[in-house]
């Protein structure tokens, strides 16, 4: 299993429904709404690196109003 942060930039106003809807998402563990430079971070759970992608490409970044994501997978060193 991986988790990762997903950093998502959306278009001004839409944060709270971006976050609503990206937080029925399975395999999204939580879905904020912050300040700063992103608008609305999620903690997301994959079976691997090929199904997170998947999961930010396929179902995150097709969210209506989403602009930008960065994902930063979380390491156990």
């Amino acid at each position: 299993m991986i988790n990762a942060y997903v950093l998502i930039q959306v278009q001004v106003g839409r944060s709270a429904e971006v976050r609503s809807e990206i937080a029925r998402i399975e395999s999204v563990i939580s879905s904020e709404v912050v300040t700063g430079p992103y608008d609305v971070i999620v903690l997301a759970e994959a079976a691997g690196m090929d199904d997170l992608g998947k999961l930010v490409v396929a179902r995150i970044q097709a969210v209506d109003g989403v602009t930008r994501t960065l994902t930063c997978p979380i390491m156990e060193l």
